[in-house]
């Protein structure tokens, strides 16, 4: 990657490099040139442009039967559908586990069936199926139990479902050992015995492997003429959850993802979900919901009832046909959400003050009393943000044992780690995937598991940060900032992991104004040499050398400014501004 106006060390002590080619632009552009520039930067062929300009379901589908297990689990559904069998489904207490299994709950009632739905407990039960569960539901009548989102590592748990004579379907997407538990089936593209058309799957978030399951099921009964003489279900309308929990789970939206989220947001803008559509408007969404929406606005909100109040309240939600009921729930998940925030805040603060003396690790590890289990995910990814490498956050019972989550950087798997670190015999219970993983481990093994990290990751750490750049898709002048280059940009989303937003550098400008608001935000109004201006923001920079650097630049100095070009929707006027992420000294 080649340097973006030699800037080599940027005011963040970055350098600027080109996502692709990189291109400048004058304020008349060919936004089909700009957006195939877009798409080639991230990785797509030239030969293959159209298909990702506008990714459809049709495009990106695999044949479900590629995968291990595909067949029997269908199968198995189809004859619980057939002979109106008692089904659960056992789901995580996450967005992916509630989109999952909100997927496949709705999907069965369209097909007669009557499949309830377990949850277990954060705090009570923890991540995944215990045996004491499924012992518990398989003695409620069920004869098949599909857990989503969990159930790759659960091999006590899965042995004593076996034992009390119910079949369970496993669902998931984390990091697979080399053995299996037991299960009827185990749907997993990262099961490490798949070929590789299904294991190029691996990406997929649980609820997308779903909807590949539900593909399945309606291939077997239409085989066996089901349909004959009752409708079948559209599962593409089911495609807004598919999007939802893709999102939230920050699982890598390119190919398949990507069609998934594109299609599912088009179905979420028709509110055919009615729990969406409340949790839509207790979050005061006005407009049609966009990726943005799905990970910042609607995806905590879900989470908040796993987090820090009652974990059915998502599938609840996600599953009825009541309004009132929509209603009552969206605003109890909204009442929480704000809760979680304040907890997280305390929680962070804490965990803030523990990792300034580890400075010397390649994983910051840090573990506290009384820590809320249900927010130190979130808390780990800011830490992760701040320090430009993998945190794990740990909340200490009474017991002592510690429920741990980690978030990581691109090109260190921290999933992998973790259960390497189980297999040393480091931890009571853990997995994960590369950018996230999950523990158990006791107290006094923490500074055991944080050495054990610290030596396994520490090489792939500091190649990841040694490679760390500010990637650049294009340059414009301030008055290229403007609504026609905000819609050019757009059409190459959604944007999201694995399939960054474009960044734009802009100027050379002066600073005419610029002051803090909100929770440490930096507004400035920038003006370039032929006096046109651009609005700009900075979040929660006031304290950064970003933050300082445009406060005290005036309009004596020059600078370039790098970020996204936005629009900005607070003030109702549709205009465009530059999120600013970072900026150099241009003289």
């Amino acid at each position: 990657m080649t340097s973006v106006l030699n800037i080599t060390r940027s005011i963040l002590g970055q350098p600027w490099r080109w996502r692709g080619t990189g291109a400048e632009l004058g304020d008349a552009f060919a936004a089909d040139d700009l957006v195939s520039q877009l798409l080639m930067a991230r990785g797509v062929a030239r030969d293959d442009l159209d298909r990702h300009r506008l990714p459809t379901i049709r495009g990106f589908m695999p044949d479900p039967a590629i995968f291990q297990d595909m067949e029997t689990a269908a199968a198995r559904l189809a004859d619980a559908v057939a002979a109106g069998e008692p089904v659960t489904v056992f789901g995580d207490y996450d967005v992916d586990g509630a989109t999952s299994a909100a997927l496949l709950i709705r999907l069965l009632r369209d097909l007669g069936s009557d499949p309830q739905a377990y949850i277990p407990d954060r705090l009570m039960e923890g991540y995944g199926p215990s045996g004491e569960a499924l012992v518990r539901i398989a003695a409620g009548g069920a004869r098949l139990i599909v857990t989503v989102d969990c159930g790759a590592q659960a091999f006590e748990a899965l042995q004593m479902a076996r034992d009390a004579g119910v079949d369970v379907i496993v669902v998931d997407h984390h990091k697979c050992a080399t053995q299996l538990p037991l299960a009827l089936a185990l749907v997993n593209p990262n099961r490490l015995d798949e070929a590789a058309e299904a294991a190029a799957h691996g990406h997929l978030a649980a609820v997308g492997v779903a909807f590949l399951l539900g593909a399945a099921l309606l291939r077997v009964l239409r085989g066996r003429g089901w349909f004959a003489d009752r409708p079948e279900p559209k599962l593409i309308e089911l495609l807004d959850l598919v999007a939802l929990g893709t999102v939230a789970d920050v699982a890598q939206l390119r190919g398949l993802n990507r069609a998934f989220v594109t299609q599912g947001l088009k179905v979420m803008a028709g509110r055919r979900n009615i729990g969406l559509a409340a949790l839509a408007d207790a979050a005061r969404l006005t407009r049609a919901p966009t990726c943005t929406d799905l990970g910042f606005a609607l995806g905590p909100r879900v989470n908040a009832g796993g987090r820090v109040g009652r974990a059915d309240l998502g599938v609840r939600l996600l599953t009825t046909a009541d309004e009132d009921e929509a209603r009552t729930i969206a605003a109890e998940l909204d009442r929480l959400n704000g809760e979680r925030r304040a907890i997280e805040g305390l929680v962070s603060d804490e965990a803030s003050e523990l990792v300034a003396g580890q400075d010397n690790r390649a994983v910051a590890v840090v573990a506290g009393a009384g820590w809320h289990p249900g927010v130190i995910g979130i808390v780990a990814g800011r830490l992760k943000e701040r320090l430009h490498r993998p945190a794990i956050v740990i909340a200490l019972d009474g017991q002592g044992i510690g429920k741990g989550s980690g978030r990581s950087i691109s090109g260190v798997d921290l999933g992998a780690a973790v259960l390497a670190a189980k297999d040393e015999g480091l931890l009571i219970a853990g997995g994960g995937h590369a950018m996230a993983a999950g523990l158990t481990v006791a107290a006094d093994r923490v500074d055991a598991l944080a050495a054990f990290l610290d030596d396994r990751l520490a090489a792939d750490v500091a190649r990841a940060r040694d490679d760390r750049a500010l990637l650049l898709d294009a340059v414009v002048s301030p008055g290229g900032v403007a609504r026609s280059l905000v819609d050019a940009l757009d059409v190459g989303g959604p944007y999201g992991a694995g399939w960054p937003a474009p960044r734009v550098a802009a100027g050379p400008v002066r600073i005419v104004r610029a002051d803090i608001v909100g929770t440490g935000h930096v507004r400035a109004i920038a003006s370039g040499a032929d006096g046109r201006t651009i609005k700009t923001i900075a979040f929660r920079q006031a304290e950064t050398p970003l933050g300082q650097a445009l406060l005290a630049a005036g309009p004596h100095r020059r600078l370039w400014l790098a970020g996204r070009a936005k629009i900005d929707d607070w003030s109702g006027k549709g205009e465009a501004e530059l999120h600013v992420e970072d900026a150099a000294w241009a003289d």
